[in-house]
């Protein structure tokens, strides 16, 4: 089909190159959300009269032909459509005659892409909190695992205080409970329609973005059609601002996986499944995959820069520097979405030397402790912590289970909490079940589909 925007002269080869790049390739992911985005604006052309009941009836079954294929993985998206957009229409036009060129009133390809956008963040959004979610819980069963297994505390990575594994897995549970919930609140940010606000500024036809918002389960319109267009780029941001969150968390507890599965450590082990060798030294069995999650890490913190890099200095309206935060955004939601899945699978088989941890509680991890023996005895704290520095060969080991159970303050080793941290996810999980269903109840009253997602990962 010939572009959305063709006229009366043939764009340059290498200008086609340049502009169109792998955008084309990447418009795979958005065949779906286009294909229920443009369901949704056809009923709303019926709706006002541009559209027949025929006509509509047409579109509608050529739109679900278009995810049949998309499912399949044979719908062709070539350089010349320049997108999905573009492809589908040509596919609508091609097998529907001039029903596919009507079906474009009142949008540009500004708001369509836009909204094709906003469906597939919207959900992915929900998507990467429910993993998110499901990797906390698996945490959180590893805490109450080894609830009460003793492990030396660290701070500047030296010997600090007495800890246990569950207070270790927990607090990366509860990071990770907090980070799922910023990601349901920026879905609630991604919850709004921008269907209909054009090319920024609206169209001459009485469009009703109410009725189509509704069609699509949006919770409400975005009501300024220039802000809709100025927030492309900016939503990508928040969302994966959002994402960055969780690959800081994962990166932390990789760094520490890998530093207490060495030899020298000893305190866990990985599944071998989940280890690599060397082309050279046959006794390898390395975290590979604990290391590319740092670098994973640092890859969407770099989409999310891209993406604000992008958009800094644009002015308002349409720019087309908006084609590049495309590229970034599904880069970095897809990265997180491995992180997450890899990251479970880790700690699931994660296999805990408790002897060797015990072992690790060497004397000087007691010192503090010693510390407040001579406070709760009487004695000040500074003049007992001075007597304690000045005689550190004095401290004696103690039994780490019972200096555990010593410490009775919420979330200490003796107080973690672990129930409530599951109500937590629970819940969570419940906003993330309900926000799904109502999607796949607007995607199936589109193209009467059942359990039809967006995303086609």
């Amino acid at each position: 089909m010939a572009k959305l925007w063709q006229k009366n002269y043939t764009l340059d080869d290498l200008m086609q190159h340049f502009t169109v790049r792998t955008d084309y390739i990447l418009d795979q992911e958005l065949v779906i959300s286009d294909a229920l985005a443009s369901c949704a604006h056809a009923r709303g052309l019926e709706r006002i009269g541009i559209l027949t009941a025929e006509e509509l009836s047409k579109l509608e079954k050529g739109l679900s032909e278009i995810v049949s294929l998309r499912l399949e993985n044979s719908f062709e998206i070539t350089e010349a459509d320049e997108d999905c957009h573009t492809a589908i229409e040509g596919y609508l036009t091609r097998t529907y005659g001039e029903v596919g060129k009507k079906i474009h009133t009142g949008r540009s390809r500004n708001d369509q892409v836009q909204t094709a956008l906003r469906i597939y963040m919207r959900e992915v959004s929900v998507r990467i909190a429910d993993e998110t979610i499901s990797f906390a819980s698996e945490l959180l069963d590893f805490a109450k695992k080894y609830e009460g297994v003793p492990m030396p505390g660290r701070t500047h990575m030296q010997i600090a205080m007495p800890s246990s594994v569950g207070l270790w897995a927990a607090s990366f549970a509860e990071e990770l409970i907090d980070e799922a919930r910023i990601l349901l609140d920026v879905n609630r940010l991604l919850d709004q329609s921008p269907l209909g606000s054009a090319a920024s500024y609206g169209a001459p036809i009485p469009l009703d973005r109410e009725f189509t918002a509704s069609q699509m389960g949006f919770k409400k319109v975005q009501n300024n059609v220039l802000y809709a267009n100025n927030s492309r780029g900016k939503f990508e941001a928040i969302l994966l601002d959002a994402c960055n969150y969780v690959a800081l968390t994962i990166s932390k507890l990789s760094q520490d996986l890998i530093l207490f599965t060495l030899p020298e450590f000893g305190y866990f082990s990985l599944p071998v499944e989940l280890t690599t060798g060397s082309s050279i030294m046959p006794q390898k069995k390395n975290p590979d995959g604990l290391e590319l999650a740092r670098s994973r890490s640092a890859l969407v913190d770099a989409c999310a820069q891209r993406v604000k890099n992008t958009i800094r200095s644009l002015p308002s309206g349409y720019n087309r520097d908006f084609q590049d935060t495309k590229e970034p955004m599904l880069e970095g939601v897809k990265d997180t979405w491995s992180l997450v899945s890899i990251m479970a699978r880790m700690v699931s088989g994660l296999v805990v030397h408790e002897d060797r941890l015990v072992q690790a509680c060497v004397p000087e991890l007691y010192a503090t402790d010693k510390v407040f023996d001579k406070v709760l005895k009487g004695g000040n704290f500074r003049d007992s912590y001075k007597n304690v520095g000045l005689n550190l060969e004095d401290v004696e080991r103690e039994d780490p289970y019972e200096a555990l159970k010593k410490r009775t303050s919420t979330g200490t080793s003796g107080k973690l909490n672990l129930d409530m941290d599951r109500d937590e996810c629970d819940n969570l999980k419940k906003v993330c079940d309900e926000k799904m269903t109502s999607y796949q109840k607007a995607y199936l009253g589109l193209l009467g589909r059942e359990n039809l997602t967006a995303i086609n990962w």
